[in-house]
């Protein structure tokens, strides 16, 4: 990695929390600036199905503290 990268990369790691991860948002988000209509397409009918679900009860909605509860569980 070159110096200017290293610099930057201790400084990142200085922020809050918040704020890496509002970089690191930027960042990535950086990276893919070409917006791929076939996937945006399809995310699209896979949200409205997974709603679907929810409306005739075929799915059931798990609360967000329990889910994010679970995932730290798993990646202990």
């Amino acid at each position: 990695m070159a110096r200017p990268a290293r610099e930057l990369e201790s400084k990142a790691l200085k922020l809050s929390r918040r704020e890496r991860a509002r970089l690191a948002q930027r960042l990535i988000s950086s990276l893919d600036q070409e917006v791929d209509a076939d996937a945006e397409r399809l995310w699209l009918a896979e949200a409205e199905r997974r709603f679907g679900e929810l409306k005739s009860g075929k799915a059931a909605a798990i609360p967000a503290g329990k889910v994010i509860k679970k995932a730290r569980s798993a990646l202990r």
